[in-house]
């Protein structure tokens, strides 16, 4: 009878998520060089020897300048840092494409159909820590008219508010909810975003 064999174990990079020893072909391995060093330094024994170097070239810059590396209870003072923050989390989808930021901003567009009904749309509202439905039964009541929460096409959620409220709109929605600043409210007006302010 054949020897069972037992599972390969492969060390996964924390930062691409590929395993440890593809992580030269990744989307970003300088990212991933200070992972590599500290959690897997067989595998790429040159980054080791080269974070040593570098490491040594900054103690010999500090020492030359006169920089002591840390205040007087050992931590590095903010002084010599220059005062900066964690710098900011950038997500990162697959293939290294950097995710981009949504904008709080609530866009208003109007839309016609069969030439004299009035469909009001309002978008981003959640943006801002809105419930939706919520929202439109408010937005309902106020108006007198039907609106409901829908699945827009980009398979975002929406408001879709019967007739032309466009304008009225903006005053109930910064009265209604203060966190929403009318700065950021935009109308859609021949296919182009407007201000509302």
């Amino acid at each position: 009878m054949a020897e069972k064999l037992e599972p390969a174990k492969v060390l996964y990079c924390g930062v691409c998520s590929l395993p440890a020893e593809y992580c030269e072909f990744g989307p970003d391995f300088e990212r991933c060089k200070p992972w590599l060093v500290e959690n897997a330094p067989d595998l790429y024994p040159d980054l080791l020897k080269a974070n040593e170097k570098a490491a040594d070239n900054v103690s010999d810059k500090l020492q030359s300048v006169g920089i002591s590396s840390g205040g007087a209870d050992g931590a590095p003072s903010s002084a010599h840092t220059g005062g900066t923050s964690k710098k900011e989390e950038v997500k990162r989808l697959p293939g290294g494409k950097v995710k981009k930021k949504e904008r709080q901003e609530v866009i208003i567009e109007k839309v016609v159909r069969n030439k004299r009904k009035c469909i009001t749309i309002v978008k981003g509202l959640e943006l801002f820590g809105i419930k939706l439905s919520d929202a439109s039964k408010k937005l309902g009541k106020k108006f007198a008219t039907g609106a409901s929460v829908v699945k827009g096409p980009t398979e975002k959620e929406q408001i879709d508010v019967q007739g032309d409220i466009i304008y009225d709109i903006v005053e109930f929605i910064t009265d209604t909810w203060p966190d929403v600043p009318e700065r950021s409210i935009y109308f859609i007006e021949d296919g182009k975003k407007v201000q509302a302010a």
